[in-house]
């Protein structure tokens, strides 16, 4: 039998099958680009962090030293607050529970904005807020509470503030001679006014922090038979500082009003612990030497005030010690 017929037939079988496998790789699909799906959708994710709070103060609304205040007094709440969702929503707002201080303000509203406090820097701060005219000494607490866009909410507790009614009173004024001469007023001599308590450095000029500042004493003739005086004024010599007068006990200091400081060095003030001392800096003309003792009485100013705000007392204060001459 010839096999002939079944090659030929294989043959043709495989041909065909070839030609089905090429036509089905020629096969291209057909797709169409869609810039939304029915069955799927991508929303943004919710806020559900609260805000953080953080650093607090309550102080005077006069600046300054911070963290007192006295009865019947204004004040500011400072916060530092921030929302950390992700994604943040935002604060929404800020408010301080203060009602141990001001009686029924329990979500006194705070600003955002750029503020500072005892060299710190906050994002907000409340209005002015007076406290209570019969709170007693001590430290008072306070809260505050921040609510973010979408609604979280936080409360933060810890914060406090001392209250202080002691109004502070001047002890003693000195004199100490940096110069050559003993009774005579010239460059580095210094006077001191000491205080019952610590003096708001911001009180007795605006900005102070308390260390070595120019200003320019002025020793004052006496007309007449009235004694020569002492007064401090700011660095342009155009405004007192509220140091008060202080009253030589003699008339012969000077024979007309020179300045120290005005020109060239210019006089130096700076504080420590209850004490202010003013060192001379250079004078305008020369003083004379005094030609005998005599006791110095130094009159307070009520605007020098404590880190609470209590003025200072302005009842005289008499120099300690035995009569002496000064400078």
């Amino acid at each position: 039998m010839s096999t002939r017929p079944a090659i030929a037939a294989a043959a043709i079988v495989a041909l065909l099958l070839g030609t089905a496998t090429m036509a089905r790789q020629s096969v291209w699909g057909s797709f169409t680009a869609s810039t939304s799906s029915a069955g799927n959708s991508i929303t943004a994710a919710s806020d559900f962090r609260a805000p953080t709070i953080g650093a607090s103060v309550l102080t005077k609304t006069t600046g300054g030293t911070v963290g007192q205040i006295k009865k019947g007094g204004t004040y500011y709440v400072y916060a530092n607050v921030g929302d950390t969702g992700n994604p943040a929503s935002g604060v929404s707002t800020v408010t301080a529970n203060v009602s141990t201080i001001t009686s029924g303000t329990t979500a006194a509203g705070l600003s955002a904005g750029s503020f500072t406090a005892g060299g710190v820097s906050y994002g907000y701060r409340s209005a002015s807020l007076t406290a209570g005219s019969s709170l007693a000494a001590g430290s008072y607490p306070y809260s505050l509470t921040a609510t973010d866009a979408a609604g979280n909410s936080k409360a933060q507790s810890g914060y406090s503030v001392v209250v202080d009614n002691t109004v502070p009173a001047g002890t003693d004024v000195q004199t100490v001679n940096g110069g050559s001469t003993n009774g005579l007023a010239e460059a580095g001599d210094r006077i001191t006014f000491s205080f019952s308590k610590a003096i708001d450095p911001n009180s007795i000029l605006s900005g102070w922090s308390g260390s070595a500042t120019s200003v320019v004493l002025r020793l004052n003739n006496g007309a007449g038979s009235n004694n020569d005086t002492v007064t401090v004024y700011n660095a342009a010599n155009s405004t007192q500082l509220p140091l008060g007068s202080v009253n030589l006990g003699r008339t012969d200091y000077t024979g007309a009003s020179i300045t120290f400081g005005a020109t060239g060095t210019a006089s130096s003030m700076a504080t420590s612990g209850n004490t202010i001392t003013v060192t001379l800096g250079t004078q305008s003309a020369a003083a004379t030497t005094a030609a005998g003792t005599g006791t110095m009485s130094w009159t307070p100013s009520a605007s020098a005030t404590d880190p609470a705000g209590n003025g200072t007392a302005t009842t005289a204060v008499t120099e300690s010690g035995t009569a002496d001459t000064d400078f």
